[in-house]
């Protein structure tokens, strides 16, 4: 299959931020930047940008399993996003409890054209309120916890992922992919996000639908 690609002097001027910090989980993290940075090199995608956005002001961050990412920017540069997708970890309190990154959250929903989670990251999304009267899901076993800390958000069971309105939440770890496979679909089309699909061999171990 031929893929058009394109040139570096199309400079990105649309970004997507993905939420990073030490003992995130590992493939939230790089299933969308996998995704969205395979996308960005088409030509019909080349307006965007993955970049990692820390909680912290550091270089680099370890996911829970070891790995080392490089950031790109942090919460407290106020960095202006298209798209946000918030994390989880296996400990999600620190976070929750992080005024500034709930600020920061807010303030990025009023201006992006998309909010998204992954796994518990659902819980920063209700936490600054931005699930209130939607629909959302979060980590497949997990559901039953949000919906009693978060009376407010519709939580929807056996789901790998949800959308309503501009917000969309998924089960996280291997669904990940999926979501963003989804969340790449309503930003361009179905048939080219099939396109990066197909690129990255989804379809040899998922047919799931996105």
């Amino acid at each position: 299959m031929f893929f058009s690609v394109a040139t570096s002097a199309e400079a990105a001027d649309k970004r997507i931020g993905i939420l990073v910090y030490d003992g995130v989980l590992t493939s939230d993290v790089t299933a969308p930047l996998e995704v969205f940075g395979v996308a960005s090199r088409l030509t019909w995608f080349s307006d965007y940008e993955a970049i990692t956005v820390s909680v912290s002001d550091q270089k680099t961050i370890t996911t829970e399993e070891g790995l080392k990412i490089g950031v790109d920017a942090w919460i407290g540069e106020l960095p202006e996003l298209d798209v946000l997708i918030l994390t989880s970890s296996y400990d999600m309190d620190p976070l929750i409890e992080n005024n500034q990154l709930i600020e920061f959250i807010q303030a990025t929903s009023k201006e992006a054209d998309w909010m998204a989670s992954n796994c518990s990251g659902a819980y920063l999304l209700a936490e600054a309120g931005l699930l209130n009267g939607k629909k959302a899901t979060t980590w497949a076993g997990g559901e039953s916890d949000l919906q009693k800390d978060y009376p407010a958000v519709k939580v929807q069971v056996n789901q790998n992922f949800v959308v309503d309105d501009k917000v969309i939440t998924s089960n996280g770890s291997l669904v990940s992919y999926q979501a963003a496979l989804k969340l790449l679909h309503l930003m361009s089309s179905e048939s080219k996000a099939q396109e990066v699909a197909d690129a990255l061999q989804y379809s040899r171990f998922s047919t799931q639908p996105f």
